[in-house]
């Protein structure tokens, strides 16, 4: 393993470690419970925004999570993924549970009314926007398509690019499963 220069692990993905935000998240998980953040701590947390009615990077994205963590063998139990909906008009609990669950069942689906998934979204630096689609009343979510990686202490580590994941997570996650402290 490759050994920064500070002694810790030299990731593939963006390393954020100490950045001032992605500190705090309160939402409902698709089964109705809420949720807040420091619920994982002693997991490895891989966070990221979109909807189910994504039409590419959101079922990507979680493809590609799901083949990562199954990539980590028995240490995949020490990683919670969750999915935050950036369309909680349409993404219910039900339709949450349905979409996280067809990619891992340990997946998780996160929610909230408009004012908290902004509130979520803005804690993360996510920006989405509701676009009118062709036909009336239809519409899209333009949204960010970065990836968070929270390491088990509950800090904000890494950000992850979509393309990327596929390559790097598996590896950045064993990475932060072995550090110490």
């Amino acid at each position: 393993m490759l050994v920064a220069c500070d002694g810790g692990p030299k990731f593939r993905s963006t390393d954020i470690t100490g950045v001032d935000y992605g500190r705090s998240l309160e939402l409902n998980d698709h089964t109705g419970k809420p949720r807040r953040l420091e619920e994982w701590r002693g997991k490895a947390v891989v966070l990221f925004f979109g909807f189910t009615h994504c039409p590419d990077v959101c079922p990507a994205t979680l493809a590609d999570v799901a083949q990562a963590v199954k990539k980590l063998g028995p240490d995949a139990g020490r990683v919670q993924v969750l999915f935050v909906t950036v369309d909680p008009e349409r993404d219910t609990p039900e339709v949450l549970a349905k979409y996280v669950g067809a990619f891992d069942p340990a997946f998780l689906g996160l929610y909230g009314d408009a004012g908290a998934t902004r509130q979520a979204a803005k804690e993360f630096k996510i920006f989405f926007e509701k676009r009118p689609g062709s036909t009336p009343g239809s519409y899209s979510v333009d949204h960010s398509a970065q990836s968070y990686v929270i390491d088990p202490r509950g800090r904000l580590r890494l950000l992850l690019r979509q393309e990327r994941i596929g390559s790097d997570l598996a590896d950045d996650l064993r990475a932060l499963l072995r550090e110490k402290g």
